[in-house]
């Protein structure tokens, strides 16, 4: 057996405290009744290690609080302590004599090993102490020969040596206010000073009126209204403009900020300032700035350059000279200083300073073009660029300074062949070869561009250019060959870098190399799952906007070859022949459409109708027979014919087209028509019994019901009329024009009551309609009735907040004309974009003499919608008072081309018969007049 003894039977080691590991010294169990024997306190722990390291002769531990010599650079403190316990990772180890053996001999080491390195340390801090002294001496230390030389002051120089005031800023200031004395003027003398020269309207405490320069005025409230009115118009005409700009024709929904890019330049050109103009304060801070910092980076030359450029700005054109010299001298390889430095001179010594640039910078383009320019010998000039030529001759700059500076065609054809062997990758010296060259030659020289640049799609342009300034653009497809090596140089531009080279090439005049263009790249990159026909319209329409119609008839006609049978794309065409083409181009165009889309009676409409408005009218009929081949029984053409008959006073013919219309094709508007043929005729009895009979087929028709009404009531037979409106309101409840015709009859025949009833009951059949509201409104304030008006006009806005027509109708007849502007701003808050409203408020700035925005707001409601026609009148009327000849042929052009068709007193004129007969621009004049 083995005279080891058993663990329990060993002595515990020393330090040994039994429970201290894991904490147990203390502990409650649940039968206890009060807390357990409490352990060793740290303190306690710390007294008896002490004393038992003291029995055994060694040195206190350090594990549990005793002192240990640190080093007063030790940063071990909380950078290798464990996250979760931030006493220490060995905080609960527990701690033998090893440990403490261990920790006195490492000790002992570190303490050997740092006096060691004593004396070197020692030294070392005391050199880089020193040095930095030196560097960085005290202020006493700068002024000690001043303090020793002081001793020989005499006692009458120390008596004569000034006081040091305080001069600081801050103080400074706070004396100089305090020299300043101050008082107060009386109220009275700045009121009276203020009244002298206007009047005033003084209310007193009694309720009189006196003069504003009485002296008993300071009892009463004085009120300037004449500045309170300019302020508050002020307030709104600005408020007006910027709403104005956040609801013009161009904004988005939401909110946006629309910037007028050229305005804004122009306000920021007017706050330029002049050299005489900049304050001198503003310059010193400047300069000290800029000092500061060439000062501590004298080789940046933007600095210098800065700095010179301020000196010029105070007039100071020597210093500026003097300072971008200094700059050069420090920044010698910067060419952005010696050009500063040679445009701040005169052309003698920019000469020498060229040289001199030179010298240091013999690769800067830039500098020999700029040494080259200061000569005035062409002779010097060309030497300049020779030697020039001679130090970067791959610089194309130069070499195409030189070929300019030739007056020769032949000596510059030389250089550029010469240039071209040089630099052969630049294609703009291949295309300046070629255009110098005769055709035959410029081919062979295109031929060697491409070769030598084969990624270059400019020269495969100019080749096609080329053949179609040679008459063989028809023959040769140069723009074929050149897609299909580009795409092998994996070199193809986008599609719309494609159609901008097109652009130019039709600026330039090649038109067929624009055609070619856009006929080989238009449908590169797109498939057929693409959306091609709106991409290609979208196409055409940017190059319309630019004004590169050849380009958008080039698209046009290749979407036409893919797109054959689609009236869209042949409309758009003919569109653009018709505002931009010939009259022969629009004809042969419409000519291929009908062929196309033979069922489209768009297009035979259109062409039939360009026949007839040249003239035409025989192919106009041949144009609308074989319509009717192709489109039997179709309304349109039907009553297409009908109007070139009765256009052309063939009122015969016109009645036998009618009557076979409303055989072949009797629609409810061939009969509206035929009626009002009649109507326009004259024949109201035909009229009567074509209405009646129309109405048997077509009881739902509501215009047929209004003319039935208005026949009776132009003849006078007021009961049919009402019944005929009665019955047509009760067949048709939804028809607004039919109840305001019932409406407006019972109010002509002086029966307010029975309007206002009808005026109810159509509001209760069609809700929230802006129409049936206003003429309730004005129905009462025809009446004279403007409580109920207002009152009428409330309700209307809370149920229609978005009606233009009823701010219009509240602004210009229900409010006092000084809350005309308020409401108008009210008005284009609530509602975004509104003709009529603009019309408005037009109309108030024309009332107030403010000409150019009342113009500016006619032509928004314009933009906004052109198919309406009282806008086109009320500004007619304003450019016939206040509008020249020109702007007033200008307005009745676009009107007639706008055609409009919808406006209160606009349908009013353009419906009545006996205006059946009238153009545009007849029936324009006549709304005028009819305006109120």
């Amino acid at each position: 057996m083995s005279g080891r003894k058993d663990f329990l039977s060993q002595p515990a080691p020393e330090n040994y405290v039994a429970g201290l590991g894991r904490g147990a010294t203390g502990f409650t169990t649940r039968s206890d009744l009060g807390p357990a024997r409490e352990g060793p306190s740290e303190e306690q722990m710390k007294e008896l290690l002490a004393k038992r390291a003291q029995q055994l002769g060694a040195a206190p531990p350090t594990a549990y609080g005793a002192t240990e010599k640190k080093d007063d650079n030790d940063d071990d403190d909380e950078r290798f302590q464990d996250p979760e316990n931030e006493v220490g990772l060995f905080a609960n180890g527990s701690y033998d004599r090893d440990d403490d053996e261990a920790d006195r001999i490492y000790q002992e080491v570190d303490e050997k090993m740092d006096r060691r390195r004593k004396i070197r340390r020692e030294a070392r801090e005391r050199e880089e102490r020193e040095e930095y002294e030196r560097n960085n001496p005290k202020i006493q230390q700068q002024f000690a020969d001043l303090k020793r030389s002081l001793a020989s002051v005499s006692d009458e120089d120390w008596a004569n040596i000034p006081e040091v005031g305080d001069l600081t800023g801050k103080n400074r200031r706070t004396k100089q206010a305090l020299r300043q004395r101050f008082y107060a003027v009386p109220d009275s003398v700045i009121a009276g000073a203020r009244d002298s020269t206007q009047f005033d309207t003084n209310v007193q405490d009694d309720g009189s009126a006196t003069n504003g320069s009485s002296a008993d005025n300071a009892d009463g409230a004085m009120t300037n209204f004449a500045d309170i009115g300019a302020a508050r118009d002020k307030v709104l005409q600005v408020r007006l403009d910027q709403a104005a700009q956040g609801s013009g024709s161009d904004s988005v929904a939401g909110s946006s900020t629309n910037i007028d890019p050229k305005g804004y330049l122009t306000s920021l050109s007017k706050t330029e300032l002049k050299a005489g103009e900049v304050e001198v304060g503003d310059i010193k801070r400047v300069r000290t700035l800029l000092e500061s910092v060439i000062k501590t980076n004298p080789k940046h030359a933007p600095g210098w350059i800065a700095a010179a450029r301020l000196e010029e700005v105070a007039g100071k054109i020597v210093a500026a000279r003097n300072v971008i010299a200094r700059g050069c001298e420090f920044c010698p390889k910067s060419e952005d200083a010696w050009l500063e430095n040679i445009r701040l001179n005169d052309n003698h010594n920019a000469k020498i300073i060229a040289a001199n640039a030179i010298k240091n910078n013999d690769r800067s383009t830039r500098l020999w073009i700029e040494a080259m320019r200061l000569e005035n010998d062409p002779r010097a000039k060309k030497r300049v660029l020779r030697r020039a030529i001679d130090s970067i001759p791959q610089s194309v700059a130069i070499w195409k300074e030189a070929v300019n500076l030739e007056e020769d065609p032949a000596d510059a054809r030389l250089l550029l062949a010469k240039a071209t062997e040089v630099i052969p990758l630049s294609v703009e010296l291949w295309l300046a070869l070629a255009r110098l060259e005769s055709p035959e030659n410029a081919q062979k020289v295109l031929n060697k561009a491409r070769m030598a640049v084969p990624t270059s799609y400019e020269v495969w342009i100019a080749a096609a250019r080329l053949q179609e300034q040679m008459g063989n653009a028809t023959k040769v497809n140069v723009m074929k060959r050149a897609i299909q090596s580009l795409a092998r140089e994996s070199a193809m531009l986008k599609r719309e870098e494609w159609i901008s080279e097109a652009e130019k090439c039709e600026d330039e005049g090649a038109i067929l190399t624009c055609g070619s263009i856009i006929r080989e790249t238009l449908g590169y990159g797109l498939d057929e799952h693409d959306d091609r026909k709106e991409v290609w319209m979208d196409d055409a329409k940017s190059s319309i906007g630019r004004g590169k119609y050849e380009t958008a008839r080039a698209i046009y006609a290749y979407a036409l070859r893919v797109f054959f049978n689609k009236k869209s794309i042949w409309l758009a065409a003919a569109d653009l022949e018709k505002n931009h083409g010939t009259k022969e181009a629009l004809w042969q165009l419409l000519e291929k459409a009908v062929e196309a889309c033979p069922q489209s009676e768009v297009l035979w409409m259109a062409l039939a109708k360009e026949k007839w408005q040249s003239g035409e009218i025989d192919d106009a009929r041949r144009v609308l027979g074989l319509a009717f081949k192709q489109n039997p029984n179709n309304e349109d053409i039907w009553l297409a014919a009908v109007k070139l008959e009765a256009d052309n006073k063939q009122t015969d013919q016109a009645r036998e087209l009618l009557q076979a219309a409303r055989q072949e094709a009797g629609t409810d508007r061939v009969w509206i028509k035929s009626v009002a043929f009649e109507r326009h005729l004259g024949d109201d009895e035909a009229a009567l019994d074509l209405v009646s009979q129309a109405l048997q087929i077509y009881p739902n028709a509501a215009k047929l019901w209004m003319m039935k009404g208005q026949i009776y009531d132009a003849a006078g037979k007021v009961p049919q009329a009402r019944e005929a409106f009665s019955t047509g309101t009760r067949a048709c409840p939804k028809s607004v024009p039919l109840w305001l015709l019932a409406s407006r009859l019972e109010e002509r025949l002086g029966a307010v009551v029975k309007a206002r009833s009808v005026l109810d009951r159509a509001r209760l059949a069609v809700p929230k309609d802006a129409q049936l509201w206003t003429e309730s409104v004005r129905v009462e304030r025809r009446a004279n009735n403007l409580a109920q008006a207002k009152n009428l006009m409330a309700k209307a806005l809370q149920e229609v907040p978005n009606s233009g027509l009823l701010w219009s109708e509240s602004i210009w007849h229900l409010e006092a004309r000084t809350q005309r502007k308020p409401r108008s701003l009210e008005a284009i808050k609530k509602v975004d974009n509104d003709p009529s409203l603009f019309v408005t408020v037009a109309r108030i700035f024309w009332g107030e003499r403010r000409l150019e925005k009342a113009a500016g707001w006619f032509e928004k409601a314009i933009l906004l919608d052109s198919d309406l026609g009282d806008t086109w009148a009320w500004y007619y009327k304003f450019l016939v008072q206040h509008g020249t000849d020109e702007k007033r042929e200008d307005v009745i052009a676009k009107c007639v081309l706008s055609e409009p068709k919808h406006g209160e007193v606009w349908q009013s004129v353009a419906k009545d018969p006996e205006n059946a007969s009238l153009g545009t621009e007849e029936i324009l004049k006549f709304v005028v007049a009819k305006l109120e």
